[in-house]
């Protein structure tokens, strides 16, 4: 009795094992994607089902529907007797399907963090196209998404390959005769080896290189380098309107621009000091009548009395 359920709990750690492999490898994040980084508040499963939602509908104004193919085959009786063919199996399924579907959750190594792994699609593209409706419309379309953030490239999170891949991936933005202002917004999770400064540095430190005429402005740049870093995997992209989208918060963009915000506060400030400087006028207006009337009917009896004195005096 005692064998048999060895040999069980051994057959469990086989496939099981095997099983759990075949999900980590095939569904994180890693080097050599693109895709989008979204933020959320603590719900990771309704901050994915959200971006499907978010992305598929305007994806599908920029780019047309997706073309769904199906490609699954029937399975034969020998691979459905054989066990290890059919994980196998399941593993090309999941791969292929990664490569086919636009869209696909990924598993991006840090706490509330999703990676939605892009296919054919320019996520920059996409994602300004998101933040610049959100903002002309003011309509809000996501309850737990904060940050929406393109992945243009990624590649491993240690100094020498930093350096190397960023040096041909920012060219086309910074190298002469190209040139910007820009800032670096740098973000780490899960990793100790990766300095701020340091990286910030060495970036700032590349793009004058390429072109002296690339000038740092942290008010209103035209160009922002984002650089987020989970665990080994380092994510960049460059990105438009920063500034003016509410640093890529899907929450923020909807409020309207900061600018705009306080305009509206003068105006109402303004206008309730008008009121105000109104009300005091009327309100000194009427008090400078009735007291002119009092003056005046003062004025009147003083004359009628003096008046009256002097003819006495004449009788």
């Amino acid at each position: 009795m005692s064998e048999l359920q060895e040999a069980k709990k051994r057959s469990k750690k086989r496939y099981g094992g095997l099983r759990h492999k075949r999900f980590k490898g095939s569904r994180e994040l890693e080097v050599g994607m693109q895709g989008i980084l979204i933020t959320c508040n603590m719900n990771e499963r309704k901050c994915t089902s959200e971006a499907y939602s978010l992305l598929n509908e305007y994806a599908d104004e920029l780019f047309g529907p997706e073309d769904l193919a199906d490609t699954e085959e029937s399975p034969s009786e020998e691979e459905e007797d054989d066990v290890e063919a059919a994980l196998k199996k399941e593993v090309t399924q999941i791969k292929s399907s990664t490569h086919q579907r636009r869209f696909m959750a990924l598993d991006s190594g840090a706490n509330n963090v999703v990676f939605i792994h892009t296919h054919n699609i320019d996520p920059e593209k996409l994602v300004h196209h998101i933040l610049q409706d959100l903002r002309e419309t003011k309509k809000k379309k996501s309850r737990v998404i904060m940050r929406m953030l393109p992945v243009c490239g990624t590649c491993r999170a240690f100094p020498d390959d930093m350096e190397k891949f960023m040096s041909s991936f920012l060219e086309p933005w910074f190298k002469s005769p190209q040139q910007a202002s820009y800032q670096i917004s740098f973000k780490s999770r899960n990793n100790s080896h990766s300095n701020r400064d340091d990286v910030i540095k060495a970036l700032a430190g590349l793009v004058g290189k390429m072109n002296p005429k690339n000038k740092v402005d942290l008010t209103n740049p035209e160009l922002t380098i984002i650089v987020e870093i989970i665990k080994t995997v380092c994510c960049v992209s460059v990105v438009r309107d920063y500034m003016l989208f509410r640093k890529y918060n899907l929450q923020e963009v909807t409020k309207g621009s900061p600018n705009q915000e306080q305009g509206q506060q003068e105006v109402v400030k303004c206008e309730t000091n008008v009121t105000a400087q109104q009300n005091l006028t009327e309100s000194g207006r009427s008090q400078g009548g009735s007291d002119g009337e009092k003056r005046g009917s003062a004025e009147a009896t003083t004359v009628a009395h003096d008046n009256g004195s002097k003819e006495v005096e004449q009788e």
